[in-house]
């Protein structure tokens, strides 16, 4: 078995011309596995880009995935093609720029062996004051999941230093050499002291779990560890599990984290106050001041603060920053209308079909706007990571089994929704292709 392109996934001249098609698949891959997306998606992307491509339809290629790595398989000679991805995780701007690509290529309106430019060019766009943009929008995730999740006026205040504080202590720790292994349980050590330091110095009595979770939510793998879970249920065990393992342990960190911090000021946390995003309607105080929980209407201008900073932690622009209010807005709604009437679990794998169908159509008449970028957004509220790291701080086995009853129902969503997608979509044509990448979304 002969292996050419290895590594870095940048070819030299002489590999480029040798692999053709087959290194252009690679990168293509590459790319999409640094948009976020699961290896069993870009698999599939690649396999219905290989159907639509003229000069390549009749070569049989066989595409393997891993997190890291495109191997591409030529049947004919045996020949393997490696194509390796490229440093940290693509924007939200420039993945929403790689899903249309994708779909463009997918539809045949773009050669792959023409793509390597655009892929380039995807991989050069600018994210202007990207380490400002993360600490604000740290500090805005955690206020707006603390509204979102009504918790108390002090514990809001309280998430806007601790999120920007994980903010910057992430951005620092991530300078250091080894340090990344021990940023999950160093954060939550840090945010949970001075969340516990506040309620020790007032005698705020018991503390609601979200009010030390939504500070260092920015850092959660909670899409990482619904990812693993749909590659499980699609057959790609040893990249599901590891991912898992993964998420798995920065969670159980996370939580260690939390539970030093609070043996270090004395603080002591509700366990009745894990819920998910369908139950924060249900939740009252009779208590007033800076101990009186948000109205209900407030968890709205919540989760637009929360739209807001998933803009600015991850990259969004400003358009793809405005959809994202309008698809959490919905997703929020959906989940209010729908939990009452079954359940909260239930009601997040419902959400995540009917959003994901809307999204895909969308996508089917507009492929300057892929389904990725308008369903992503969705994914963070649907199952906000701190779900399952509030499960976990809460040593709670009823809350564990909620946490595992919304990861494993909004993975049966997903795969409802794209069998309905796909046969919905199929057949007709695709929207207009529009503008190269950097002129379309800021």
């Amino acid at each position: 078995m002969a292996v050419v392109g290895r590594g870095s996934g940048r070819a030299r001249h002489g590999e480029s011309q040798g692999t053709g098609g087959a290194y252009a698949f690679g990168q293509l891959g590459a790319l999409l596995l640094e948009a976020g997306l699961s290896v069993t998606d870009v698999r599939l992307s690649l396999e219905r880009a290989l159907r639509e491509q003229p000069d390549a339809a009749g070569e049989r290629l066989r595409f393997d995935v891993l997190p890291d790595v495109v191997l591409v398989s030529r049947d004919a000679t045996g020949e393997v093609t490696l194509v390796g991805t490229q440093g940290d995780d693509l924007s939200f701007r420039q993945a929403a720029h790689a899903g249309r690509l994708a779909r463009e290529v997918e539809s045949g309106a773009v050669r792959v062996d023409a793509a390597s430019h655009r892929i380039e060019a995807i991989r050069r766009l600018a994210r202007p004051h990207a380490s400002t943009g993360w600490v604000l929008g740290s500090a805005a995730i955690a206020v707006g999941l603390a509204v979102v999740f009504r918790c108390p006026w002090w514990a809001v205040v309280v998430s806007v230093l601790a999120g920007a504080l994980v903010g910057i202590l992430s951005l620092l720790l991530r300078r250091l050499d080894g340090a990344t292994a021990v940023v999950p349980f160093l954060v939550a050590l840090v945010s949970t002291t001075g969340v516990g330091a506040v309620a020790s110095a007032l005698d705020l009595g018991p503390v609601p779990l979200f009010a030390v979770c939504a500070p260092v939510a920015v850092l959660v793998p909670g899409a990482l560890v619904t990812n693993a879970l749909l590659e499980l249920t699609a057959s790609d065990i040893v990249t599901g599990a590891g991912r898992l393992a993964y998420g798995v342990i920065v969670l159980g960190m996370m939580a260690v984290g939390i539970s030093a911090g609070s043996a270090l000021t004395g603080l002591t946390l509700d366990p009745t106050s894990a819920a998910l995003v369908g139950d924060v309607r249900s939740t009252t105080a009779d208590a007033g001041g800076w101990l009186a929980i948000p109205p209900q209407w407030a968890s709205w201008a919540g989760v637009v603060v929360l739209a807001i900073g998933v803009g600015l932690a991850f990259g969004s622009g400003r358009r793809l920053t405005v959809l994202n209010v309008g698809v959490m807005t919905c997703t929020f709604a959906l989940l209010s209308v729908l939990s009452p009437w079954i359940g909260p679990e239930v009601a997040a794998g419902v959400t995540a079909a009917l959003l994901f169908v809307t999204a895909r159509l969308i996508e089917q008449g507009m492929v300057a706007l892929p389904s990725a970028a308008t369903f992503q957004p969705a994914f963070l509220l649907l199952v906000p990571g701190t779900v399952g790291l509030v499960a976990l701080a809460s040593t709670d086995l009823g809350s564990l089994e909620s946490s595992l009853m919304t990861f494993v129902s909004l993975c049966l969503g997903v795969k409802i929704g794209a069998l309905l997608a796909d046969a919905t979509v199929r057949g007709r044509p695709a929207g207009a292709v529009t503008d190269e990448p950097g002129a379309g979304s800021r």
